[in-house]
Formats: structure tokens, sequence, C-alpha cells
């Protein structure tokens, strides 16, 4: 059992007369070591992730994924947890929980190493308590090359990024975004062509899942289909997977 979660082991004895007794045991796996930087490798993969949910857009691109046999990553907040239902949802359809942050106000977060350690704490405790463990797969807010934190803390990502390392997680960064981030409803089609302008063959693709991304769901399918022509396979980030660690300026 190497994936993150809890099981239920059954084991079965047989006394000399034959009579069988069954047991079972609730076993809890959780990997406290973090994923190492993999490189990419020449197998043609898209990693889907979607920062900041879950919303009400959230099922919706459950059922694309689902529709298009593809999987994918999302990295949640505790901001939308009148819809944690849909991270139970999504774990149980075999997409990747991973982290994002609790509360993801720049000034709280960023105000301390401590500061990000409590609200990354806050949001693990809330996602185990929906799916049973703490995922080690993280996004900083803003990426790690973010230059806001500077305004609060001077040097804190160099210093984030090799804690949370330290500290048994792993921090995903993007090498393609959708650019959807720029605003509310960006234009479907100018997200389809940031989105499938990468030749490379390891992509991860940054989305946002909020309420006010409803283009986002409308590229989704066109983006999917673009992929798989070229003959790509859609998975959600594992111990496997490339990792695109930006350039960190503060």
């Amino acid at each position: 059992m190497e994936k993150q979660g809890t099981y239920k082991v059954i084991y079965t004895t047989k006394d000399k007369s034959g009579n069988e007794r069954k047991y079972t045991q609730t076993v809890i796996v959780n990997n406290p070591r973090p994923a190492n930087a993999v490189a990419p490798t020449g197998e043609k993969v898209v990693y889907l992730t979607f920062d900041d949910g879950p919303s009400q857009n959230t099922q919706r691109v459950l059922d694309i994924l689902d529709r298009y046999h593809a999987k994918a990553t999302f990295f949640v907040t505790g901001n939308g947890q009148k819809y944690n239902y849909l991270i139970q949802e999504a774990h149980k359809r075999g997409n990747t929980i991973a982290l994002h942050t609790y509360c993801h106000d720049y000034r709280t977060v960023y105000a301390s190493t401590d500061a990000y350690f409590n609200d990354l704490n806050k949001v693990g405790d809330m996602v185990k308590g929906l799916i049973g463990f703490t995922p080690r797969y993280i996004r900083f807010p803003g990426g790690s090359s973010n230059t806001v934190s500077r305004h609060y803390s001077a040097g804190i990502m160099s210093n984030l990024t090799r804690m949370v390392q330290e500290k048994g997680y792993q921090y995903y960064d993007w090498n393609v975004s959708s650019g959807d981030a720029s605003g509310n409803n960006v234009p479907t089609a100018r997200l389809i062509a940031n989105a499938t302008a990468s030749r490379n063959n390891q992509i991860m693709i940054l989305f946002h899942d909020t309420a006010a991304k409803n283009t986002t769901v409308e590229a989704l399918p066109k983006v999917i289909e673009h992929y798989q022509s070229l003959g790509y396979t859609f998975k959600g980030i594992n111990d496997t997977t490339f990792t695109p660690h930006q350039r960190v300026l503060n």
C-alpha cells in the first residue's frame, strides 16, 4: 500500500479443525517523506492543477475530467468549506488533493515562517478530516517565485522553499499558465490559447477553481482534447511527477 490513505486489512486464520476466523484491522498509510524533486521524462503527460477551490465550479470540473477519463490535482484552501464535500468526491474519483493555503491572505500567510506553517497546518488538518490523511504536496500562494511576500517578510520564500522540504512536503509551481488569474471571466479562447501553447513532454498547467472562473470550466474540454490528440495522458500529481520549481525571487 504505497498510496496515502486509510485502509481496512482483513486477515483470515484457520485452526486445525478447519474453522475460519476473519479479523479486520484499520491501517493508516501516511508518507512523512517529501517527494524528491523529479526531472521531466520523455513520457507525454499533462498535469492539470486547480488552485483556490473547492467552489461551486468544482463539480463541473470533476464531471469534465470523468468525461475525458482524465485526472487532475486540486490545491485546496479553507475559503470554500460549503463545498468541502467536493474535496472528498474529487479524491474518491482518483484525483490528487494537495494543499494551497487555509486563508489565502498574503499578509497573514507571509508574515513569518511560523505564520506560514500555522496556515499550512490548518488547511492540512482540514483536509485530513475529509480524506483521512494530510497531503504532502503543496503550492505556495503566488508560487515560489512570488514577490508580494517581500512586503511582509524579506527573504521568506528562500527560507520556506527549504523548510517545507525539510518538514516532509514537496512544492509544485507550474510551467504553463492558463492566464485565468489575470481577471474574472477571461475570454475562453484566450485561456485555450495560453494553456495549449506548450510542446514540452511534461506539462503542468495552472488553473483556478473559484465561482468567478466560469470561462476556465468552459475552456477545459478544448484543452484536454488538444493534448489528447497529441498523445498526452492526464494524471494527478504523485511521487514520480516532475517537479517544476521556479526561480525564487524573495
